[in-house]
């Protein structure tokens, strides 16, 4: 135990939102006073969570997450893309700088597990790890956020999650997409029920608080987290609002190129789409089409628009309108082009 704090902090959330979820870990980083070593547990449900600074359209099967109802969270802090259901538990600490140690942090989590039997240990910068057989798998991935006065450390551990749907929503569409982000690294994981099968949330949950109480030599009466909150918390309700928005979740992608081609009865469409914080900034067309006129002008009404299908359809929409004639044509680009950017 280090030396004894006056005062510590645990929180629980008692809803599955990640907006919330997020929201909550941005209010403890940003408004919470970071002399009060806080744990945060919570749980997400069907959800992809993408690092700050990843492009959802290379990272995740967009158009697949949309048909199965899968939410869409970036966070704060980098690191790579994971899928959340219910049999994922998350663990945020937020520590001063001067007295941050992430090795006191996964401690407090390993020796947790070690009361269920399970012997983990710390793998690299970011992982945990147990020995499964012959092979090392990843139970548990970090990431980390600092600044002059406080340290920022969250994670996962996977207590049964549904592992299929990893590939099912992580591997993106087989795009032709160049991005400029950060890419995630896939990597041989495991449940831990598979280890232990007692491992439930709830106990898993019990004994990390009272490690983090053993650590710090102090209690406290642990606080649950609901929609009330926001009313009463505005800095919470503010980081809420923006993790729910499109622009948040999707406008803050970096740069990459989206290179789409295709032949239709009326000619042949090579179209490159420059896109940078979810709109299109460039829009080139090569096709051997009859009509240039339909080339030149959707050209121009894609720059600008969002990149996603309702930005599509308003580019087709404002060509239509110019060139009337070439309607049935342009319905067939925008089919295509709306399933291209899902």
């Amino acid at each position: 135990m280090q030396d004894a704090v006056k005062k510590v902090r645990v929180l629980i959330a008692d809803t599955f939102d990640p907006w919330f979820n997020l929201a909550t870990e941005d209010w403890i980083f940003r408004d919470m006073d970071p002399e009060v070593p806080t744990l945060f547990l919570w749980r997400n449900d069907n959800t992809v969570v993408i690092g700050r600074f990843q492009n959802p359209w290379t990272e995740c099967n967009v158009q697949k997450m949309e048909e199965d109802h899968i939410k869409l969270a970036r966070r704060q802090s980098g690191g790579g893309a994971v899928f959340h259901d219910l049999g994922n538990t998350n663990f945020t600490f937020l520590n001063s700088r001067s007295s941050y140690d992430k090795e006191i942090n996964n401690g407090i989590i390993i020796n947790a597990l070690a009361a269920f039997g399970v012997k983990a240990m710390a793998s690299g910068r970011n992982d945990m790890v147990v020995e499964d057989g012959e092979d090392i798998k990843k139970i548990s991935g970090s990431a980390f956020k600092e600044t002059k006065d406080r340290a920022f450390h969250h994670g996962t551990l996977l207590i049964n999650a549904d592992l299929s749907k990893l590939a099912k929503y992580l591997n993106p569409n087989k795009k032709k997409l160049e991005s400029k982000g950060i890419k995630s690294v896939r990597q041989r994981v495991t449940n831990l029920q598979d280890v232990n099968s007692g491992i439930t949330h709830d106990a898993l949950c019990e004994r990390i608080i009272e490690e983090f109480f053993s650590h710090y030599g102090v209690r406290c009466e642990v606080e649950h987290l609901d929609y009330e909150t926001i009313k009463t918390v505005s800095a919470l309700q503010g980081h809420y609002e923006k993790l729910k928005d499109w622009n948040w979740r999707f406008g803050e992608t970096p740069k990459f190129t989206h290179f789409m081609e295709e032949r239709f009865s009326f000619g042949g469409f090579e179209i490159h789409l420059d896109s940078h914080k979810g709109l299109i900034t460039e829009s080139k067309i090569y096709s051997d089409s009859l009509h240039p006129e339909m080339v030149e002008f959707l050209t121009g009404a894609l720059k600008g628009k969002v990149y996603a299908p309702e930005g599509v359809e308003e580019a087709i929409l404002e060509t239509k309108i110019e060139l009337p004639m070439i309607g049935e044509y342009l319905d067939e680009i925008c089919l295509w082009m709306k399933e291209q950017v899902r």
